[in-house]
């Protein structure tokens, strides 16, 4: 955590973070303007990996909301938990947030909006290939049944596909092995934006920053951002 640049977040305005981190490949953030309560961190397979962060934003005119964020395991590059460790961990942190209900704490006027790099493109066109994806991990049945039904089960709303029609294609991630990650185009929608269906209405719209790929030592993932009209 303390490895984190928090200084050049406050300067920009996000006085109130919230971390979850450890030295290697896990590690989980928010970072608000608003204020902050309520932190709270869970251990998913048993396995002490910062993989979870939550805490409630006090957003205008009074309304709550808990910021969930998640960096779901990769799983590896062999979809067989048989003979790959790392695919059982992600399927079973999978069944785990089946668990996690949008509706939970709204007897206490609590909504719910859940982020992060879940590792699964769930529908057909959440990937450049439906067909060609299908024994690849991040879109092999068992995944993406998995995903749906963590939405289903927790009363989930997908706001990205909430504003963008499922017939669509949309990606969030283009592979660091492409030689020409735009021409060749075959991305994955790994990133995603859920909420309680409370908060589906006020939704205005939601960028991909596609672009945001071909930046100067860019990421594999582009940003998401979801507006709300409160």
């Amino acid at each position: 955590n303390d490895a984190v640049p928090t200084s050049a977040f406050r300067k920009l305005g996000y006085e109130h973070i919230a971390l979850h981190g450890q030295k290697g490949y896990h590690g989980v953030a928010i970072l608000s303007r608003l204020p902050l309560t309520d932190d709270r961190r869970r251990t998913y397979c048993e396995i002490d990996h910062t993989r979870n962060i939550s805490a409630i934003v006090e957003a205008p005119g009074g309304r709550r909301i808990r910021l969930h964020n998640f960096y779901v395991p990769a799983g590896g590059d062999e979809p067989d938990r048989t003979i790959n460790p790392k695919f059982g961990h992600k399927l079973d942190f999978i069944e785990e947030m089946k668990d996690l209900r949008a509706e939970a704490e709204r007897a206490d006027g609590v909504s719910a909006i859940l982020v992060g790099d879940l590792n699964i493109a769930p529908l057909e066109t959440d990937v450049w290939s439906h067909k060609q994806m299908l024994k690849v991990v991040s879109h092999t049945p068992v995944e993406t049944e998995g995903l749906i039904a963590v939405q289903k089960a927790g009363g989930w709303v997908d706001l990205i596909r909430a504003h963008i029609p499922p017939e669509e294609k949309i990606f969030t991630w283009w592979s660091y092995r492409a030689r020409d990650w735009d021409a060749a185009d075959r991305g994955r929608r790994l990133d995603h934006v859920w909420s309680s269906a409370d908060l589906a209405p006020a939704l205005t719209r939601i960028d991909v920053l596609r672009e945001a790929r071909g930046w100067e030592r860019p990421s594999d993932h582009v940003p998401v951002t979801a507006h709300f009209d409160f």
